[in-house]
């Protein structure tokens, strides 16, 4: 088939799906579309070469492109995970996602959104590292999502006071709520402060392509409970009780903040006569940082 035999919406799938197919391992153009087909024929059919370049070497101009921009594209947004498993892993970790998970968006920024549920069923990228990265990966993709997602009007303390046991509340789209099972915010952090260094003095030396993963300190399991949230544009990690934890998630959730408390205490040690300071001070807090906002109509016609 020639492109002139071709509309043009069959030359944008055809070129679509030769330069989303992944590279070599030597960054070349495979020469074989996914369907079997010579890509010589394939780039034939709706480029023409030129003096320099044959269609061939045109197509993998734009094949070797997609597939820079994106594996740099997803780096920028999970160093720490890369740090983690390894240079080596990661890429070969994003092409076997990017094959699974193509772009499907306008923008970069959703270029990770399905890692959080893909890597646990791909353990092989992580190894020994796995429930590490994990949690790495969500803190990462919380960061995404806290940096960019909507932001209402935030309840005064003044406004909260007035609430009762029936009041259903709602919280910031921005705030992400983690349950993880290392202290993984601290080694995100670090892991980044560090690459800011290395890339800072990019010009006095170069930057590895394919690291070896992290010399970490040895790691226990703990279970940790973490907010990331905006302010400023700036996105911040905060640690939480797991009390507070499961009582944010509850409102969240839409139950009404006498149910949300219940949640929250259900298992708790935290005796009777210290849970109202407690909550209090969450209150507090929560006002401070502009996370509890009234819900909105549709959310409450739902209930």
């Amino acid at each position: 088939m020639s492109a002139d035999s071709m509309s043009l919406e069959q030359i944008q799938r055809e070129m679509a799906a030769a330069i989303m197919r992944p590279l070599t391992p030597d960054e070349d153009m495979q020469a074989q579309a996914a369907d079997g087909r010579s890509m010589n024929a394939v780039a034939g059919s709706f480029i023409a070469p030129n003096s320099l370049l044959t269609a061939f070497e045109r197509l993998e101009i734009y094949n070797r492109q997609y597939w820079y921009r994106l594996l740099d594209a997803l780096m920028e947004d999970f160093r720490a995970l890369r740090a983690v498993i390894g240079g080596r892993a990661f890429e070969a970790m994003s092409v076997a996602y990017l094959t699974d998970h193509p772009s499907r968006s306008f923008t970069m920024r959703n270029l990770g959104s399905k890692l959080v549920e893909w890597l646990p069923n791909h353990p092989e990228f992580a190894g020994r590292r796995l429930r590490l990265a994990l949690d790495v990966v969500r803190i990462e993709w919380a960061l995404v999502e806290a940096f960019d997602s909507p932001e209402r009007t935030p309840l005064t303390l003044d406004q909260i006071a007035t609430l009762d046991a029936g009041s259903r509340l709602s919280l910031q789209p921005h705030v992400q709520l983690l349950a993880l099972d290392y202290e993984a915010d601290d080694i995100v952090l670090a892991l980044h402060d560090r690459q800011k260094r290395e890339t800072s003095e990019a010009g006095q030396k170069h930057e590895n392509p394919s690291p070896a993963p992290a010399n970490l300190p040895g790691l226990r399991r703990k279970r940790t409970w973490v907010a990331a949230h905006r302010v400023d544009l700036s996105v911040y990690y905060r640690r939480l009780q797991e009390e507070e934890f499961l009582t944010l998630a509850a409102i969240r959730q839409g139950l009404q903040l006498a149910e949300a408390l219940e949640s929250g205490f259900r298992n708790s040690t935290v005796s009777a006569e210290k849970l109202p300071l407690r909550v209090k001070a969450w209150f507090a807090n929560w006002a401070e940082f502009g996370w509890i906002c009234a819900p909105d109509l549709e959310s409450l016609l739902e209930k």
